[in-house]
């Protein structure tokens, strides 16, 4: 077996010997049941470590990642992840999380073609032909994709805050928002880009 792997065992190691050391009981509790009141929705990018970055423990924090954090409606595995989240593990807060320098961002819209990456990304297109008059108005590129990094996160959150697991989550009376940030690379900050959406009266005032 490669070293590399080896040592990811031995880090494994250490790290669980580290957790019972400081609290004998933690992967017991876990065992037992995961009551997260949080569903993060996430860049692939290894560089967004998603428990790490809010400071939380494993069964604190449920989450999805894919390329640009997309959340399309017809996508069967962010719907069925949406779907537990909500119905099952009730989780209070939904984060859509993007960050500044996202490659799948810049990917979506840099001209070259990339196989079946290009149609995943498609959805970003759209959001930067919508927001075109806007984007050509910033000088540089990487403040334009700075912006579009932002305006597909606030997409994406309509889309969640839209899909029908959502809102018959609110129909019920279940307390849940649907939150948009950005996470800066260069600082480890997340910033809240002040999009939360709690019920289907916020869609049309809080998120273009």
């Amino acid at each position: 077996m490669p070293k590399t792997l080896e040592d990811l065992k031995i880090r494994n190691k250490a790290w669980a010997a580290g957790k019972v050391a400081a609290d004998p009981g933690f992967f017991r509790r876990l065992e037992g049941q995961q009551a997260p009141e949080y569903l993060w929705i996430g860049c692939s990018d290894s560089r967004v470590p998603a428990n790490e970055i809010v400071g939380l423990d494993p069964g604190e924090l449920f989450v999805h990642r894919n390329v640009a954090n997309l959340a399309p409606p017809q996508d069967a595995n962010y719907l069925s992840v949406l779907q537990f989240a909500v119905e099952v593990l009730k989780v209070k807060h939904i984060l859509v999380v993007g960050h500044y320098g996202c490659g799948g961002v810049a990917a979506a819209v840099d001209g070259q073609r990339r196989g079946m990456v290009d149609h995943w990304l498609h959805p970003i297109r759209e959001v930067h032909h919508e927001h075109r008059h806007e984007l050509e108005a910033i000088d540089g590129d990487k403040a334009r994709w700075d912006r579009l990094v932002e305006l597909n996160v606030i997409r994406q959150v309509r889309n969640v805050a839209s899909d029908v697991f959502v809102m018959e989550a609110w129909k019920r009376g279940q307390p849940l928002c649907v939150h948009g940030w950005v996470y800066t690379l260069g600082t480890g900050i997340v910033t809240d880009l002040d999009v939360t959406v709690a019920g289907p009266e916020d869609l049309d005032e809080y998120v273009d």
